[in-house]
This record gives structure tokens, sequence and C-alpha cells, in this order.
């Protein structure tokens, strides 16, 4: 994707009910990042064999690894960087998030975490805080924890269920049995130099790079929604405790103050509870500013205009900029071909309506999982590839009608008349909002509920799958 921004690997549904994971043997208790020690490298050749490989140990990545490691299947988690490392995210989970987090058995009432009762929206003259709705499918409650621990605590749980991660691995592309034609394992870069490992399966969760994807062929769809992220930490204490989520869905470059400007896109500002907050705003493909603008400069504009004592300002800034791609509805697929699936952003598994991607991800490896075990379970030929053909068709089923209708929406709000009269029409509306927030951010029971519940089923199921 060509845009203005420097390029994150990784970033940051009408079927509610994602495929019953593999239970843990026992409570998870909450997981803490290890002591650095030197990484495991991989020497021997059995070193560089198993069951599974998994590219990449972000929140897709580990979350296959644990539930694989769980059932007994040998797994190799190649990651590319060493941990601690960083992502550019907004570092906040919803509902829809929290409930794969509870999934894989891990405690969330201790300090790392800080919890959000809902989404306060910013906007039209308007704001608005809704609580997350309470629901059969999801928790009432977000979080927000940093990246930079999120993930390590995540590979650090496939770790400990058993899973073989090898850091500092950077993939470079599929390896491919000429007979067959079929992916058998991986090529890599590593510090001991080039090395090759195999297994007859293989999971790519290694982002917007792509890279395994496109060593087979499977190219990004042009038509459907890019978006792009910007973020930044600051020091704010006036900011830092907060029990919503808040989101902008106008950002005003208030700087001259008689002639407040319009910019384009949305922005974020998300309190960690420790003085400091996660700041940021993204634009879609779907708006004719997308590749011409500054992001960086856009940012501090809108941020020179919030209030003084919020403190996000330049003398508060943490670190530098952040920027990612995120792919969005789809838009990489098939996402399974010749013994290779794609998980998360590899598979362009990001919301158009919201630009969350944990969540997804994270449901995305749990589904592959159940296809993988089916598919192992059977001798290798056509009953296996049906298995994992099966996993193409279940994440149709759980997303592609929703993120159809998300990629329809994204080409709408792309248009800024349209956004600043949905902004000013709707959010003086709480009514109205309630369904908003279940439709965009994919909370709502797949069965009974109330009327946003059924309004939004009905709405994705008279749309075309993506």
């Amino acid at each position: 994707m060509d845009c203005p921004v420097r390029k994150c690997e990784e970033v940051s549904a009408p079927v509610t009910a994602v495929l019953e994971p593999v239970e843990p043997a026992e409570p998870v208790e909450s997981v803490k990042p290890v002591e650095h020690a030197e990484p495991a490298r991989p020497s021997a050749p059995s070193d560089r064999t198993a069951d599974v490989i998994v590219v990449g140990a972000g929140p897709a990545g580990s979350t296959a690894a644990t539930y694989l490691a769980r059932a007994g299947v040998d797994v190799l988690l190649l990651e590319k960087s060493t941990f601690p490392r960083d992502k550019v995210c907004g570092d906040g989970l919803t509902p829809r998030g929290v409930k794969q987090v509870l999934a894989l058995g891990i405690d969330v009432s201790g300090d790392d975490w800080v919890k959000n009762r809902g989404l306060r929206v910013v906007g039209g003259g308007t704001t608005l805080e809704l609580d997350w709705p309470t629901l059969a499918d999801f928790p009432n409650f977000g979080l927000v924890r940093p990246r930079k621990d999120f993930d390590e605590m995540l590979a650090q749980l496939a770790v400990k269920a058993g899973a073989r991660m090898y850091q500092g691995v950077m993939v470079t592309a599929p390896e491919i049995d000429q007979a067959s034609n079929t992916v058998i394992g991986v090529s890599a870069k590593t510090e001991d130099g080039p090395q090759t490992f195999h297994a007859p399966i293989v999971m790519a969760a290694d982002g917007v790079s792509a890279r395994m994807a496109t060593g087979l062929g499977i190219h990004r769809r042009e038509d459907r929604p890019m978006g792009v992220a910007v973020r930044r930490y600051y020091r704010s204490a006036a900011r830092t405790h907060d029990d919503f989520l808040e989101s902008h869905l106008e950002l005003w470059d208030r700087t001259d103050r008689a002639n407040p400007k319009l910019l384009p896109g949305y922005g974020w500002i998300f309190g960690l509870g420790d003085g400091t907050v996660n700041v940021g705003l993204g634009m879609l493909s779907s708006s004719k500013a997308f590749r011409s603008t500054d992001y960086r400069a856009l940012m501090r504009t809108w941020l020179d205009g919030t209030p003084e004592e919020w403190g996000l300002r330049e003398d508060n800034a943490i670190g530098k900029f952040g920027s990612a791609a995120l792919p969005m509805g789809f838009n990489r697929a098939p996402h399974y071909k010749d013994g290779l699936l794609l998980l998360g952003d590899a598979g362009g598994m990001v919301n158009p309506f919201n630009g969350e991607g944990i969540a997804y991800a994270m449901e995305s490896a749990s589904i592959a999982s159940q296809a993988v075990l089916q598919a192992l379970g059977r001798s290798s030929g056509p009953s296996r590839e049906a298995a994992l053909h099966g996993y193409v068709t279940a994440m149709q089923r759980h997303l592609g009608s929703y993120y159809r209708l998300g990629g329809l929406f994204s080409q709408a709000i792309g248009k800024p008349a349209v956004m600043k009269y949905a902004t000013r029409l709707g959010l003086p509306r709480r009514h109205l909002m309630h369904l908003v927030l279940k439709a965009l951010a994919g909370l709502y029971d797949q069965r009974g509920g109330d009327w946003a519940d059924r309004t939004v089923r009905l709405m994705t199921s008279v749309v075309r799958s993506a």
C-alpha cells in the first residue's frame, strides 16, 4: 500500500459465536512476561520440524499456538522481533476482544488491566457516553493494556502451553513441494544465517506485510477498504483515568479559534491509568485525502486544539509517532490455500466499521485452530484438505456479510459531507446511537436480544457476503 506513512508489519460481526476453543487443562493465572533470557535458537534439524508452523507471535499467532499446543500439537511459533517489542495500536479492547482473552483462561482482575465501562463519542457539538451493552455473547466491559505487554503475555502463554517459540526469525517465503505444489514449511533469515523450517500445515499471522500469502500469489484486493492509523503516547494526569474509551468522530483544527477547520479522519484517546494516554487518529482509503495527508501534522493540529489542561502537547509527548496500515474487510483471500492458512491482518481481518483488529485476529485464530485440529486427525489427502478448506467457509459465515456491510459503510463515511451530517443527526439521539454502537462494534447477540440486535442481524442478512 502506498501511503505517506511508515508501515508497521502488524497493527492494532454478525456471527458472534466463535467455534469453541480447546479448554485448558487447568485454570490459567494472569500471565506476566518472563525475565528476558537469551531467546532459544534452532540448531538441530529436529528444532526446525513440527506438526504446525505459526508465523508471527502477535495476538493471532500466539492465540493459535496456545490452542494447538494445549491440544498436544507440536507447534513452532516464529517471531521476527525479540520481546519486549511494541506495535502501533490503540491498546484498547472492546468487549469483543475481552471475550477472546477470557476464552484463553486469562485472569484480567489484576492491576495490569485497566477496565472501562463503555464508549464516549464526541462529534457534531455533542458528547455522548454509551455503556457497553449487556449481552449473552460478550462481557459488558472493555480493557486497556499496552501492546508491548499484551503481545508478550500472549506469546508466553503459548510457550507455557508447550509451543516452541523462536524469536529473531524473519520468515521470508513459503517452502513449496514441487511435486504436490503444496506448502511444506517456510524459509527464514536467522542469526545463524538462512534456515528452513518444515511442517505440513503453516498458519500465517505475519501481519499486513503478508509475505507468506504473497509468496503463494494471494494478493490484496483493491476493492476492499484499507485504513491507516497514527499513534503516540502522552503524559496526561487529566485524561489517564477514564471509565470510557473516547472516540472523536470529527477532528477540528481550532488553532484559529475564530475559524475552526474540520479535518479528515477520526481520533481516539484511551487512558492507561498510569499517568499516560494513548492518542491516535485514523483514516479510511475511501477518503480522497487518504494518500495525500501528512498524518503526523494532522494529529498535532488536532491536539493543539484540545483543552490545554489535557496536556496533549509536544512537551508531554512520550517517544515518536508510530503508524500502521490497517487491512480491512477480508481484503486478502482466500484464507486457505495449499497448506497455508491466513490469520488476522494477513487475511485483512480488521473491522471496516471501527478499525478494531485484535479481537478479530484472535477470533480467526480460534476458528483456524479448530480446522487444523480436524485436519491433523485425518490422513493426508482429500479429507484433510476438506477440513482445512472448512476454515474459509467458517470465516465467511462468521464475518463475511458483516464485513461487506462495513465496506459499504466505509465508502459512505469517506465523504466528509456524509460523515458530518450523520454525526450531527445521530449523536443527539441516544436511542439511535444504541443501535449504532452495536453495529459498529459488532456487539450484539446472535440469538434473541433487543430490537437493536434484531436490526443488526437483519441488516447483515440482506447483504452479500464479503
